[in-house]
């Protein structure tokens, strides 16, 4: 990838999560990425194009990395674990702001909405065959299909993921120790 290009989702980034999507400007990221507009033009056309762009390339990494855990041959409680150890990870990082910003924007810009469907698809896709080994390790997954069970598993990391953005404590609703919870169900699952 070229410096420039590089250096644009870099500061996309950052003033994305300064400020949030609604005061992100062209001229301000290219301002912190130390680049004349016309760079931002050239590579991604648009504000819309530039944040798909930096939302696409965090999440090819981050879903590899999932895609990585998940192969190994640990239990799948280990695995869940891990991911929520990964969830705690990625608050810290930014992504999931970057993920919930953007998503936020295509509740009103079908084009965004689109790209958020394709590139959550890719995760709901790791998450269903994950759920196809367990189902034949655990000779099925009760009255849920593998597709039900990564929805539900999407689903809560998702809601979870919007509530911690959004300040609610683990007082307040226990989201951090509900999931880790769904990691002890497994291992009784798993070890039954």
């Amino acid at each position: 990838m070229g410096d420039s290009r590089r250096q644009l989702l870099d500061a996309a980034r950052a003033c994305l999560l300064e400020g949030g999507y609604a005061s992100l400007s062209t001229r301000r990221m290219a301002e912190t990425a130390g680049l004349a507009l016309g760079h931002l033009h050239y590579h991604f056309g648009s504000k819309r194009n530039l944040v798909l762009a930096l939302l696409a390339d965090e999440n090819e990494r981050l879903l590899e990395r999932q895609s990585t855990m998940f192969r190994d041959d640990a239990p799948l409680w280990k695995q869940w674990e891990q991911a929520c150890d990964f969830l705690e990870d990625d608050l810290r990082s930014g992504y999931v702001r970057v993920l919930q910003e953007v998503t936020a924007v295509g509740w009103s810009d079908p084009e965004v909405a689109a790209a958020v469907r394709d590139l959550l698809g890719g995760w709901f896709d790791l998450l269903a065959e994950v759920a196809r080994r367990a189902e034949a390790r655990l000779d099925g997954l009760g009255p849920f299909t593998a597709e039900e069970v990564a929805a539900l598993a999407a689903d809560a990391f998702l809601g979870a993921e919007s509530m911690l953005l959004l300040g609610v404590t683990e007082d307040e609703v226990p989201h951090r120790s509900a999931l880790r919870g769904v990691g002890r169900l497994i291992r009784a699952l798993e070890e039954r």
